[in-house]
């Protein structure tokens, strides 16, 4: 993960921010091509977006599996090593749970206020439209900022920036591509403006890119593979320990008097 790419994500962040800041009613006109009037729709309907759902949450769970089973393994079996790389583990595992678990469906979503676009009367609805900066809507809960199933593709970025050196490129185009492909359904589906999917796309660059850096390209944060590996390993023995004792517990009370 490149500064190049740091000064991309932050350029897109700055003016896609200021543009639809000044001009709010680009974010109405963007989901209005998506809407038709006479029926009240969206063009993608819920069960094509179930689908879609389905789809790319089985994309993202086949993604960071491998980091969870090499967790429960190294839990399960403390003397083997792992599996899998422990800083890739540890990246996949804390940008998934950081970046869309809490940023964006704990943090932002809950607290934004701002109505999704089939809720608004411009399109539809009975509630009224706020910019992406504005906290003051009426959405009391799993609100439009940020979208949250974009996020999650978004957050392919990280298994991204795990891929050898000469596929990066591609890599980081499919994750790309992938985010912006769940983005537009959900414009499509009513769900999101397009500044939910954008910000959304910005925010988890930024949150792979620092936990990256963190663990890989830092010297004073990077971690060893002993050092994020420990803890696990404690676990793991003190749960044989757990599991020896109880067992020795079951022999004694099933001895006969």
């Amino acid at each position: 993960m490149s500064r190049i790419g740091l000064a991309i994500a932050l350029a897109i962040a700055a003016v896609v921010g200021v543009v639809f800041a000044i001009f709010p009613h680009f974010d109405i006109a963007i989901s209005a091509l998506f809407y038709e009037p006479r029926t009240h729709r969206f063009v993608v309907g819920g069960g094509a977006w179930e689908v879609a759902r389905e789809v790319a949450s089985w994309i993202i769970t086949l993604l960071v599996a491998p980091a969870l089973l090499a967790v429960v393994g190294k839990v399960v079996m403390p003397r083997r090593r792992m599996r899998i790389e422990a800083r890739a583990v540890l990246l996949l595992v804390t940008t998934l749970a950081l970046g869309p678990g809490i940023l964006a469906n704990q943090v932002l979503k809950q607290h934004s206020g701002r109505m999704r676009p089939a809720d608004i009367v411009e399109l539809g609805g009975t509630h009224h439209f706020t910019p992406w900066w504005d906290l003051r809507g009426e959405c009391t809960e799993n609100c439009s900022f940020i979208a949250g199933e974009p996020s999650g593709a978004f957050w392919t970025l990280a298994p991204a920036a795990l891929a050898p050196p000469q596929w990066q490129v591609l890599a980081y185009g499919g994750a790309l591509a992938f985010g912006a492909l769940v983005g537009v359904l959900r414009i499509a589906a009513g769900g999101h403006f397009f500044t939910d999917v954008v910000f959304a796309g910005v925010f988890m660059f930024l949150l792979v890119w620092t936990a990256h850096g963190l663990i890989y390209r830092w010297p004073a944060t990077r971690l060893s593979e002993e050092t994020i590996e420990r803890p696990l390993v404690q676990i793991g023995e003190a749960l044989r320990q757990g599991l020896a004792a109880l067992a020795r517990l079951a022999r004694r009370t099933g001895k006969p008097s």
